[in-house]
């Protein structure tokens, strides 16, 4: 595995500083996840995963408790959870997953992005096949092997664990996810680098750089869809 976690995310974090983008993707996120089910994060197992990843990108408090307060207060604003599946260029894959409270909207708007820069989109399952559902927690102040003796005595059998610069990663599955957390919670660590759960490629593909400077405004248009929530591919963007 090693897909630069670390790297990733300061790159998403270093777009989004300049915009209010990704608060306004999360504050959606949190109140679709507290309306679906109770507003209590510890009775509320999609609302507790929310706020453990809003936590690791500083999502402010004030737009946290707005959207909790929202879904407490009844709001009939609906939204549908949609995924769609595509291609970029030399045929890289990508999943796009959206929450929309309009369905034409969205898929004309994922299409737009996708044709307008060197992609199509494809039928559902046309790529996800490719790609591994995937709990991704990232810590500091601990070495892999210290990390794995943890999980170890815990009996949990994760997929990998791999040194990222300052940073542990762990890789496990998906319901793993509270889990993992909580072995790190035990013994004082309660700040993550990363707690995601994401679409993992099964292999990962370099592109030409002509390619991939293509690659990069493709997923770019995506992610600055108002209704996109995550977008994930199997390009190796290097550091």
């Amino acid at each position: 595995m090693g897909r630069k976690w670390n790297n990733i995310k300061e790159k998403k974090a270093s777009k989004d500083a300049n915009t209010s983008r990704i608060y306004a993707k999360f504050g959606r996120e949190i109140y679709v996840a507290a309306k679906q089910g109770e507003p209590d994060p510890e009775l509320n197992q999609s609302l507790k995963v929310v706020l453990e990843r809003a936590k690791t990108y500083n999502v402010p408090k004030a737009i946290i408790d707005r959207a909790i307060e929202k879904a407490k207060g009844g709001s009939d604003e609906n939204y549908d959870e949609l995924r769609y599946e595509g291609f970029g260029p030399n045929g890289s894959m990508i999943i796009v997953d959206t929450l929309t409270n309009n369905v034409n909207r969205t898929v004309a708007e994922v299409r737009s992005a996708f044709n307008k820069n060197g992609g199509n989109m494809g039928v559902s399952g046309a790529v996800s096949y490719m790609f591994d559902a995937t709990a991704v927690i990232g810590l500091e102040g601990k070495s892999a092997d210290e990390v794995l003796e943890l999980l170890m005595e815990a009996d949990l059998d994760v997929r990998d664990v791999i040194e990222e610069g300052d940073s542990v990663i762990v890789y496990a599955e998906p319901d793993q996810f509270h889990a993992v957390q909580q072995v790190f919670k035990e013994v004082g660590i309660t700040d993550f680098t990363v707690a995601e759960l994401t679409m993992l490629a099964q292999n990962d593909v370099t592109l030409p750089e002509d390619a991939q400077a293509q690659f990069e405004k493709l997923v770019d248009a995506l992610e600055d869809l108002e209704d996109v929530q995550q977008v994930y591919h199997n390009v190796d963007l290097g550091e």
